[in-house]
């Protein structure tokens, strides 16, 4: 007996895609993007405010950088407090040491809501300083995942947006979720409050638009490789290699886009690991180097969103 003509037939399968969140495209055959004043690579440097709870739920799981000893842990309590009360202001104050373009290094500040509510000082220096606000979800013990309640992790991004909005005077128009979780249901929820882009997925390295029931929401190339954690803590790096890696991945894309037009650097920095003052010498030389080249801006995600060739 012979098969039905449909039998191997597969609508959804399109290199390797079985879904319609976004399409498929190779990064080096896409329209070029064009940066400011013909610059060939801009550097969108994200610095991570986040407050973890002393007594964490850990549902579904503990974000990394959670307490991990028995109540009450002080030890990593005052460690991650550390980056919000010194740690966070050390970075700044290397970034105010650059100078591009007659102004400042600018960079997007990804800020729980918790934190603002705790420190508001710090929401008034990141406005005095001129950077921007990403929402950053509640806090780090306020997760989003498969399974939960939609209206209630949508009251959990409404509360996040809005606090922040509200201390801050700013649009908000940026999230990134704490530990990088989603359900199924958060684009559609983050496009649906009113947010332009997210910061969660890792799988290109320029800006691409992703499909939700209320419209795109572009998806921005913020790394969860080359960052502070991943290399100092997950891998067990040193400085050295800390700074070799930076130089390493934007020689790279410094190199395509001599031919590929325009490409998005991304460092994401914790205060609490990159802010330490044995740490800081290895961020200082990465900048020394980045700067050190003339077709080299720096960005805030908000300014990446507004790109006129972006998409």
């Amino acid at each position: 007996m012979s098969l039905q003509s449909d039998y191997l037939t597969y609508p959804m399968r399109r290199h390797g895609m079985d879904h319609d969140r976004y399409t498929w495209s190779n990064l080096f055959e896409r329209k070029s993007i064009q940066l400011p004043d013909n610059k060939k690579v801009a550097v969108w440097i994200t610095i991570l405010s986040e407050f973890f709870p002393l007594n964490p739920k850990g549902k579904p799981f503990k974000a990394a950088g959670s307490m991990q000893t028995p109540y009450p842990d002080f030890r990593h309590y005052t460690t991650r407090d550390y980056g919000n009360r010194v740690g966070i202001f050390r970075l700044w104050n290397t970034l105010s040491k650059y100078v591009i373009d007659d102004k400042p290094l600018t960079c997007s500040i990804a800020i729980n809501s918790e934190v603002a509510v705790r420190y508001p000082y710090l929401v008034k220096e990141i406005n005095r300083r001129g950077y921007e606000i990403i929402a950053h979800g509640v806090d780090m013990d306020t997760l989003h995942y498969g399974g939960m309640d939609e209206d209630i992790e949508r009251e959990q991004i409404l509360q996040s947006i809005e606090t922040l909005r509200k201390l801050s005077g700013q649009a908000v128009k940026g999230w990134l979720s704490p530990a990088y979780s989603q359900s199924a249901h958060t684009p559609d929820l983050l496009k649906e409050l009113g947010m332009e882009f997210c910061c969660d997925w890792a799988n290109d390295n320029l800006p691409y638009q992703m499909n939700t029931k209320y419209g795109e929401l572009v998806i921005m190339p913020l790394s969860q490789e080359i960052n502070d954690r991943q290399i100092f803590i997950d891998y067990h790096h040193n400085e050295t290699q800390f700074i070799e890696q930076l130089k390493d991945n934007f020689d790279c894309l410094y190199a395509e886009a001599e031919k590929y037009g325009g490409r998005i650097i991304s460092i994401v920095l914790t205060p609490y690991i990159a802010g330490l003052p044995y740490r800081i010498y290895a961020l200082e030389q990465v900048l020394d180097y980045m700067t050190s080249f003339k077709e080299v801006c720096f960005m805030t995600g908000e300014q990446i969103l507004s790109l006129p060739t972006l998409l």
